[in-house]
């Protein structure tokens, strides 16, 4: 099974681009809405570590928002609940093959104030949790250059599509 991971900074369309390789995707934002939908253990654990705030279940993004907003510490202790489920449901997907992609800062920011929900403040947060771009690129098979023109896209991942396939015949 070859497996590609999709990686790059908040808002520079990693969906779109792993929608475009038109196999199943595992996203994790829906497995961490799905995790704070349904699962009662992260609920409890998260209570637990932030008393202070108002937090029901199911989980709502604006309730842990304000508890971000707080402070990065408690940003940091919801990733340390969260990280492990979304990893144990993602059962070892990231592998061998890797796929990452990036764009202009500028054009993800724009992007990014678009979103109904979108925070400055707890997008800054996320971001200083965040690998840099250059260690990124570094570790990259391969990298597509998000200009958000659909045809450079789709033809970038049938490029890489058509490498990684041919690898893995020739491995075989």
């Amino acid at each position: 099974m070859i497996r590609i991971a999709v990686l790059g900074d908040i808002g520079s369309g990693k969906s779109y681009v792993a929608r475009q390789f038109g196999y199943p995707v595992f996203t994790a934002d829906l497995e961490v809405a799905k995790l704070y939908k349904k699962n009662k253990g992260c609920y409890k654990k998260i209570k637990k570590i932030l008393p202070k705030y108002k937090i029901s279940f199911p989980i709502k993004k604006q309730e842990l928002a304000k508890a971000i907003i707080g402070g990065q510490h408690n940003l940091k202790k919801i990733i340390k609940i969260v990280h492990p489920e979304v990893r144990f449901s993602m059962n070892n997907f990231i592998k061998k093959n890797k796929n990452k992609k990036f764009v202009e800062k500028k054009e993800i920011n724009k992007r990014l104030k678009k979103r109904l929900n979108f925070n400055l403040k707890i997008l800054k947060k996320f971001k200083r949790l965040q690998l840099p771009v250059e260690f990124k690129k570094r570790r990259s098979n391969f990298i597509i250059r998000n200009n958000f023109r659909n045809n450079s896209i789709r033809k970038s991942v049938k490029n890489i599509l058509g490498k990684i396939l041919l690898n893995a015949r020739s491995n075989t």
